[in-house]
């Protein structure tokens, strides 16, 4: 399996548990690898053969951008599960980075894995 891969997409959002989070954007941090089979749009090099990265990256604005979960766990689970159903990519791990969550670290968030890395 072959993978194509988008990182650091930053996108504002709502999230978080407490008060003042639900009132103020926050930006999460995205890191996508997605379970591709590339050799078929190298050899046409027809963009309909390929896993459009940047339509990808579209959908998932808008829906983090519109979205108002209080878990990261909750709306890493939503994205991964839009690129699998939407996407027709049978693996995806995704990173969802809540950046300044915690004082003292640099970088906060979850590693998730779906579907079946061939």
């Amino acid at each position: 399996m072959d993978i194509v891969y988008l990182r650091d997409l930053r996108i504002d959002t709502i999230i978080g548990i407490y008060d003042w989070e639900r009132r103020t954007r926050q930006t999460i941090i995205l890191d996508l690898e997605m379970g591709a089979d590339v050799a078929r749009a190298a050899a046409t090099e027809r963009m309909e053969d390929a896993l459009n990265y940047k339509d990808v990256a579209k959908r998932l604005i808008r829906f983090v951008g519109e979205s108002d979960f209080q878990l990261v766990e909750t709306l890493a689970e939503r994205c991964a599960q839009i690129i699998l159903d939407e996407f027709d990519v049978p693996w995806v791990r995704l990173t969802l980075n809540k950046k300044g969550a915690v004082r003292g670290a640099t970088d906060v968030g979850v590693i998730i894995e779906r579907g079946e890395r061939c």
